[in-house]
């Protein structure tokens, strides 16, 4: 990468809206060009006093004193209301409690299966992890480099395929916790998507089939090969992520 391109990128690189791939392009030049370094250190200088000092002006006094007025006399409004309603309440009573009975009841009765709670849990973990410096404990584009990186930290040596050619360059790789137990996250991209591809042994040895959630707008597949559980999630459109269990799945399934 040269200097003039490398300037352009520094604002993009600092607010994270870089593809993984120029990510680590600017990232090499910075290592190893002492000028666009100084800038970047410049632009991050200024970012950062962007941020400590405040953009706001400050509220007029009365504002303050109207705002207390008004919460008031939304107070005594609400205490009337429980007093009028406290004359009728004892007809209402039996209604309340069968009511609150019931609601009670149908969360314990629905219950969440084991797949939801990892569901959520996974998501949750996905969008944790693209908050600033959250991503990645090892940020490489060589499996070679990610794979080792694991041994000694985990139970299980995980299967970290090379899906560049695909169209899915890998980014690195991190530690998470899911479901009680330590698991393996590795990290791909897509243009300027982020996927997680989450991998811990599974209690079967055999093969299953991909399955498919959305929710809140992320695309999330499972399944089982080789004697692993994968999840992967997204916010990348659910073909393209489609096709990516599947060229993972390709890699890790048992050969018969």
């Amino acid at each position: 990468m040269e200097c003039k391109s490398a300037e352009t990128l520094i604002d993009g690189y600092l607010d994270h809206e870089l593809d993984p791939v120029r990510s680590l392009e600017i990232e090499d030049h910075l290592r190893t060009c002492s000028l666009c370094s100084q800038s970047y250190k410049a632009h991050q200088m200024f970012s950062e006093i962007l941020r400590k000092r405040s953009l706001y002006f400050k509220a007029p006094g009365d504002l303050h004193r109207r705002i207390q007025r008004s919460v008031r006399q939304a107070a005594n409004a609400e205490a009337v209301s429980r007093r009028l309603s406290w004359s009728w309440g004892w007809v209402a009573a039996p209604v309340a409690t069968a009511a609150l009975v019931i609601l009670t009841l149908v969360p314990f009765s629905r219950g969440r299966t084991s797949e939801e709670i990892l569901t959520r849990e996974v998501l949750s973990s996905h969008i944790r992890s693209l908050m600033p410096d959250h991503l990645t404990d090892i940020r490489s584009s060589d499996r070679h480099n990610v794979k080792p990186w694991f041994n000694g930290k985990l139970e299980f040596s995980p299967t970290v395929a090379d899906l560049s050619t695909e169209g899915f360059p890998l980014v690195g790789g991190r530690l998470d916790f899911l479901h009680n137990r330590q698991v393996a996250v590795l990290v791909y991209g897509r243009r300027q998507h982020f996927i997680n591809l989450f991998v811990w042994p599974s209690p079967s040895e055999s093969d299953t089939e991909i399955k498919t959630i959305l929710r809140q707008g992320y695309n999330l597949f499972y399944w089982t090969s080789g004697g692993m559980t994968y999840w992967t999630v997204s916010d990348l459109n659910k073909d393209e992520l489609q096709e990516f269990a599947r060229q993972v799945q390709g890699r890790t399934s048992i050969k018969p």
